[in-house]
C-alpha cells in the first residue's frame, strides 16, 4: 500500500494564556478538534504555553478536563509548558487569552516574526467578550465559559487557516 504524505511545512498555531493549565489547553483541545473535523490538523503544529507557567509539564486543571469531557473535548494528553521566545520561530499564530498576556508575548516578539500574534477572540467578532477570563479562582461556570468563547472563535480561526494551508 502506497502513502502519499503531503510535503508542505506545517502552520504553527499557538494558544497562551498565564499558567497553562486552564485556558490555553482548553482552547488547544476545542481546536484540536475542529482542526481534525475540518480536516486540516495534520497540516498544522498545535501547541499551548503560558506567559507565566510554574507548574511545568502537569495536565489540565481537573475541573478544566471535567468540563472539556462534558463536550467530548479530551485534554489529557496536553501538558503545561513556559512560553519562550524560541516559539516564534516554530509558531506562525500565537493567540493569547487576553490582553496581558499579549502584553507578555509582545516583549519578546522579535521584530522580524512575520506571523499574527493576536487575541483568541479577534476570530470571533460577535463574542460577547474580547478577552477569555481567567476561571483558576472560580466555580464550574468560568470553565463553560471558556469552553463556550473558545467555540466561537473557532469558524473564524479555521477558516483562516484552511486560506493559509489550502483546502484540504
Amino acid at each position: 500500500m502506497f502513502r502519499f504524505f503531503d510535503r508542505r511545512p506545517k502552520v504553527g498555531v499557538l494558544f497562551v494564556c498565564m499558567g497553562n493549565v486552564c485556558r490555553s489547553p482548553t482552547v488547544e483541545g476545542v481546536f484540536r478538534r475542529h482542526a481534525r473535523d475540518a480536516g486540516i490538523d495534520r497540516l498544522l503544529r498545535i501547541d499551548s504555553a503560558g506567559t507565566h507557567a510554574r507548574l511545568l509539564n502537569e495536565p489540565a486543571d481537573a475541573r478544566a478536563l471535567r468540563a472539556a469531557a462534558r463536550r467530548n473535548y479530551d485534554l489529557k494528553k496536553i501538558r503545561s509548558r513556559q512560553f519562550v521566545e524560541r516559539d516564534f520561530s516554530d509558531f506562525h499564530y500565537v493567540l493569547a487569552m487576553d490582553r496581558h498576556n499579549l502584553d507578555a508575548i509582545q516583549a519578546l516578539r522579535p521584530a522580524e516574526h512575520p506571523g499574527h500574534v493576536g487575541l483568541l477572540l479577534d476570530f470571533a467578532p460577535g463574542a460577547s467578550h474580547r478577552e477569555v477570563p481567567d476561571p483558576y479562582y472560580g466555580g464550574p461556570e468560568g470553565f463553560e465559559l471558556v469552553l463556550d468563547l473558545a467555540e466561537s472563535a473557532m469558524a473564524g480561526l479555521v477558516k483562516e487557516l484552511q486560506g493559509r494551508v489550502g483546502r484540504p
